[in-house]
């Protein structure tokens, strides 16, 4: 399989157009070329590993070519800052030389490029995760970052602009952008009674607040659920993630908290499945009464996942 380089065209993305920014003599891959090479990478990795004898640790394998992308991703974003680091020092201290300004120059082109590569391997990594999500039903998402003139030189006004469109975006992305939605939900409730419920309740969310986030702990089953349908939906997640490590047996009790600190507007509860099958037997899951009581002491709207009357 071949994938095309970069031609420079109306037809690209934003990211073709910051890739072709960089005035590099080589060619660099569009983003239609990395989505493709994510999706490649997943396919084959699933026709090969499904029906044999690996189809056990499918999952595994697959969350860590996924990861892998995700952590090249993590250590390219290191270097970036680390040239941001320089930049920031040869501006505070630049006097006008052209040794300075050439140095500058350079480390604002090193950021530059290590951003355009970071964001390539975001695109792969989410390609492949939109193929294993598609091919499984199964949600992929990471673990766990002076001398000053009155003439600047453009390379001085370039790492200026530079340096705070990236505080801009860093804060956009940290910041939920609207009013927070929390949910959680059993574990096993996920049925597709469960289902069809946990996506009304989301989609009477979204058409009380258009501009949402969904903030959910990412658990497997039900929260896995929630998860899909944000991505589906274009709608902002964030994620309290329970840390076993740190907090033991308190580990989701302790996510709750971290819900509650975004302050929702409303939290959505489902403590048991709606099936009948699977509810039996079963005790209501205690992290969701929690939040339930969390947020009706607290004030805020509380709604708990019910079946369908009648």
């Amino acid at each position: 399989m071949t994938f095309s380089l970069h031609a420079f065209s109306s037809s690209d993305t934003s990211f073709d157009v910051q890739a072709a920014a960089l005035e590099d003599v080589r060619p660099h891959p569009t983003e239609a070329a990395l989505v493709q090479l994510g999706q490649a990478f997943m396919t084959e990795l699933l026709d090969l590993v499904g029906n044999t004898a690996l189809e056990d640790v499918q999952a595994i394998l697959a969350e860590c070519l996924i990861g892998a992308f995700h952590s090249a991703a993590g250590r390219i974003e290191r270097d970036a800052d680390r040239a941001r680091d320089r930049m920031r020092f040869l501006e505070r201290d630049f006097d006008g030389s052209e040794m300075a300004d050439t140095e500058l120059q350079e480390a604002t082109q090193t950021a530059r490029g290590a951003d355009v590569a970071q964001a390539a391997c975001e695109l792969v990594r989410d390609a492949a995760a939109d193929v294993y999500a598609t091919a499984t039903g199964e949600v992929w998402s990471p673990w766990r970052g002076s001398r000053r003139g009155t003439r600047l030189t453009a390379a001085q006004l370039d790492a200026k602009q530079a340096l705070r469109a990236i505080a801009r975006r860093q804060a956009t992305e940290a910041n939920p952008g609207g009013p927070v939605v929390a949910f959680r939900a059993a574990p096993f409730a996920d049925s597709g009674v469960d289902a069809g419920r946990i996506f009304d309740a989301l989609n009477w969310a979204r058409s009380e607040w258009p501009d949402m986030a969904l903030a959910t702990t990412g658990a497997k089953g039900a929260e896995r659920l929630a998860i899909r349908w944000a991505q589906q939906k274009g709608v902002t997640l964030v994620l309290a993630r329970a840390d076993f490590d740190r907090h033991g047996k308190a580990a989701p009790f302790r996510a709750n908290d971290e819900l509650m600190a975004l302050e929702p507007e409303c939290c959505l509860t489902l403590a048991q499945s709606l099936d009948e099958g699977r509810a039996s037997g079963t005790h209501p899951f205690g992290p969701a009464l929690n939040l339930a009581q969390q947020a009706t002491a607290r004030g805020v709207q509380h709604v708990a996942i019910r079946a369908r009357a009648g």
